[in-house]
């Protein structure tokens, strides 16, 4: 029942994908942190410079059973194993309470409501991060795309992809899983 399941998702699954990465098949818009890992990258996700990234911050390191038994069984497929929840069933993907995002494994303070935009895909997107600093990227090659993917600088949690095709001011548009975030809402 699970292969049939999966032989029946995956068109819908690798079409999700695609529509939300206008960079099918192109390099991203190199940022600042890129420029030096991108020269020997291999196929495989490796990280930028996640020692840059994290300077000053403590790492939050737990066993695979700690893990297990902080995040519920879909938390943990997305943040832990890379994974990606379904497009328009995550609970921020239209949300409009105003807030703050953080990381559902170390509570890392991520992104602002104000930042938060409708791209249509069914995700979560913001056009910037509440600190650069908080997030690392990694070259992710995987569903024959070249992609950016963003991870929490402190707990390595994945959290889901950034795009070159957002709003101004930046034009960017990180596009999360909700299941990867809680938010805080205002006045809390």
């Amino acid at each position: 029942m699970t292969t049939m399941r999966t032989t029946l998702l995956a068109p819908f699954l690798l079409a999700a994908l695609a529509a939300c990465s206008s960079t099918e098949g192109t390099d991203p818009e190199p940022t600042a942190t890129d420029a030096a890992a991108t020269t020997d990258m291999t196929d495989a996700a490796q990280p930028n410079d996640p020692a840059a990234a994290t300077s000053g911050m403590e790492k939050v390191e737990k066993t695979d059973a700690e893990w297990r038994a902080q995040l519920s069984p879909e938390e943990y497929r997305v943040a832990r194993e890379g994974g990606t929840e379904r497009a328009f069933t995550g609970r921020y993907w239209d949300t409009k309470t105003a807030g703050t995002y953080h990381c559902i494994g170390c509570d890392l303070p991520l992104f602002r409501s104000d930042t938060k935009f409708d791209s249509g895909c069914g995700w979560p997107s913001f056009f910037e991060p509440l600190e650069g600093a908080n997030l690392v990227e990694l070259r992710d090659t995987s569903h024959g795309m070249i992609r950016t993917e963003i991870r929490c600088a402190r707990c390595d949690a994945h959290l889901g992809h950034v795009f070159t095709d957002g709003p101004p001011p930046t034009g960017l548009r990180y596009c999360i899983n909700s299941v990867s975030l809680n938010l805080e809402a205002d006045g809390q």
